[in-house]
């Protein structure tokens, strides 16, 4: 079992940077890839970025390339999404995950942190 706790949500001004922080426990060695998503209201969960748990390879969504940097630091077992020029569409809850392959569906996640963006 892995267990995932995301926090530094918040309310921001468009422009403004967040950093959201995932903190891991239980079996994380297990885990190949972590990754973070978000939830808009009235809205489907989306990808935002990718990380492997043994390796720098990070993959981004389209929407965030440039603007957000997913890291992790091992020896803490923490994930972290570095969000910056945050704008108004950003406004979601987001949630941390993690997997045991290196592809396919995430197999824990977090409670998720909101994150609104005003403009």
């Amino acid at each position: 079992q892995v267990q995932l706790v995301e926090s530094g949500g918040g309310l921001v001004q468009a422009g403004d940077s967040l950093r959201l922080s995932c903190a891991a426990s239980g079996r994380t060695f297990s885990m190949s890839t972590m990754g973070w998503f978000r939830q808009a209201p009235g809205k489907e969960r989306e990808f935002v970025a990718r990380i492997s748990w043994s390796g720098p390879i990070t993959y981004y969504a389209d929407p965030v390339k440039g603007r957000f940097t997913i890291s992790r630091d091992n020896a803490k077992n923490m994930v972290y999404l570095q969000m910056n020029n945050l704008q108004p569409d950003d406004t979601a809850v987001y949630y941390c995950a993690a997997r045991y392959r290196a592809e396919g569906d995430y197999n824990y996640w977090g409670q998720g942190t909101q994150v609104t963006v005003s403009s």
